[in-house]
This record gives C-alpha cells, sequence and structure tokens, in this order.
C-alpha cells in the first residue's frame, strides 16, 4: 500500500509544541489551502479544504520556532484517520497528516527583508535522515520553544 499526501497551503494557528515522556517532540498546527472553479451557471466559487497537521521530533522544533499563523508551507507525509468517541457517546472522525518534509515556502529575501517565495526552504524528520538530534527545551516569554542555533545551521 501506499499512502503519501503533498499540500500546499496556509498555517492557520498558531503551532502548540510539547514533548513527549521520552523527549521527542510534537507540533500540532492547521493547514488550510483551497480550490477556486466556476459553477455550471459561470459564477465564481471556492472551496476551502482544513486539516490537521502533526510535526514530529526536529522537524517539530523548526516547525514551532519559524511557523505562525498564515505563513505559507509545503508539506509531505502520511495521511492518517484518527476516531474517537466524544462526551456524549457519538463516534468522531477526523483525517489529518503526519508530516515528514516540510517546505517553508516565504524566506529571508536579500538584505534580511522578507519577500513571498523568495525560495523554498525544506526540513525532514530527522529518522527520515539518520541523523540524533538533541531535544532543548528553553523557553521565552511567549512560551514558545527556543532552539539554540547559529545561523549557519539554518537551512535558509
Amino acid at each position: 500500500m501506499f499512502n503519501r499526501i503533498i499540500m500546499l497551503g496556509n498555517i492557520t494557528r498558531e503551532c502548540e509544541l510539547r514533548y513527549l515522556q521520552n523527549g521527542g517532540a510534537v507540533c500540532t498546527t492547521g493547514l488550510a489551502t483551497n480550490r477556486r472553479y466556476k459553477k455550471q451557471d459561470g459564477s465564481p466559487s471556492e472551496d476551502v479544504c482544513f486539516i490537521d497537521i502533526t510535526f514530529f521530533g526536529r522537524t517539530a522544533e523548526i516547525a514551532n520556532q519559524y511557523l505562525s499563523r498564515g505563513k505559507k508551507v509545503l508539506v509531505e507525509g502520511r495521511l492518517k484517520l484518527e476516531q474517537w468517541t466524544d462526551q456524549n457517546g457519538v463516534k468522531r472522525s477526523k483525517h489529518s497528516i503526519t508530516v515528514e518534509t516540510l517546505q517553508m515556502m516565504e524566506g529571508k529575501a536579500e538584505g534580511g527583508g522578507q519577500k513571498e517565495d523568495a525560495y523554498a526552504t525544506s526540513v525532514q524528520e530527522p529518522s527520515t535522515l539518520g541523523v540524533d538530534v538533541p531535544i532543548l527545551d528553553k523557553r521565552d516569554q511567549t512560551h514558545r520553544a527556543i532552539m539554540d542555533l547559529n545561523d549557519d545551521e539554518i537551512p535558509f
């Protein structure tokens, strides 16, 4: 079987980073993408798709530090069906994406300013790269995780 999904869209909410008992990082947020089309009567219409996305490991920490609401990203990963029973006993379900590769579609332009689509940056889950990355738990005033990186380590 083959389970692969690629989506390009905008981040819908601030990232939520947490750490598992084994020290691994998990970051969740949402992604929105839209499709514009014309109806049979010729009038324009638009469908918007919202989906939850989850990052793990080093990719989770990078997503938490660099992604914010409205940022354009391309994610590649696996589609997952989550099922649960709510407080009223009703069975619920939703699809989400477990992200394996992240590309930030907005980056630094020449001169340090921001320019949309300046270039894409790519981050892969460390398990796919075979890299063992230490987990840091430093926090600033907004309680977003801060990584101790120098400029040569940033992938963009």
